[in-house]
């Protein structure tokens, strides 16, 4: 997954980036507003928005996304546990909220559970035809059997798989899969997509000429994961 971590506090924000990014996901870790908006219009599976920010209000700025219409998944990370700010928080847009000091345990796991639920399944294991992918475990099999994957050619379908059935152009992929590291290889994409077609057979990721990739949207949820 692609995160924009958005936290002034030093300590937490690097320990939250490198945590997660050892989990596999790409993290754009911004310490203010005015960092998050320059990142506009960059596509994002979740945001970790503190509330308190050197520059204004996280959940205000969280607020004015969902009045335009971002549906991105969205985590507050916070000090503050009173019950009406939590409430607040929730009814403010945020799909979880979590009180500082945070586990990165739990928040990885989190983050699993609303980008399942954002891709309108929450149940951990999808099924395509003889290919089984497991968002918890971060897996892919064939007929129950386990094949490796790079971290690349799991973001790739990762990135898939929770836009099931809908097209994912190749520019957002490169953007989700590789972030800021998508200017570098502008073939990247198409490597790791025949990679995963080679490994996992050819007809779960289609090219839809001109437009870009997608997976079945039929894939059957398995309580798995």
């Amino acid at each position: 997954m692609r995160l924009l971590l958005l936290e002034d506090d030093d300590l937490l924000g690097e320990g939250l980036r490198d945590y997660l990014r050892a989990e596999g996901h790409v993290v754009d870790w911004c310490r203010t507003l005015a960092d998050a908006q320059a990142l506009r219009g960059e596509p994002f599976d979740a945001l970790l928005v503190d509330w308190q920010l050197p520059d204004g209000s996280g959940l205000d700025w969280l607020r004015a996304r969902r009045a335009r219409g971002d549906r991105t998944p969205a985590l507050m990370l916070t000090a503050r546990d009173r019950l009406p700010q939590r409430i607040e928080g929730l009814d403010a847009g945020a799909d979880d909220y979590l009180v500082k000091p945070v586990a990165p345990e739990e928040l990885a796991a989190r983050l699993r559970v609303v980008g399942r639920r954002a891709a309108g399944n929450a149940r951990a294991v999808r099924r395509f035809g003889d290919v089984g992918v497991d968002l918890a475990a971060r897996s892919a099999a064939v007929d129950d059997r386990r094949v490796e994957l790079t971290a690349r050619e799991w973001g790739v379908l990762e990135a898939l798989v929770l836009r099931a059935g809908r097209i994912v152009t190749k520019a957002d992929l490169e953007r989700l899969v590789l972030g800021f590291e998508a200017e570098l290889a502008s073939n990247a994409i198409e490597v790791h997509v025949s990679a995963l077609r080679r490994k996992l057979g050819r007809e779960l990721i289609e090219t839809v000429r001109g437009l870009g990739y997608r997976v079945d949207g039929h894939g059957e949820g398995d309580e798995g994961g």
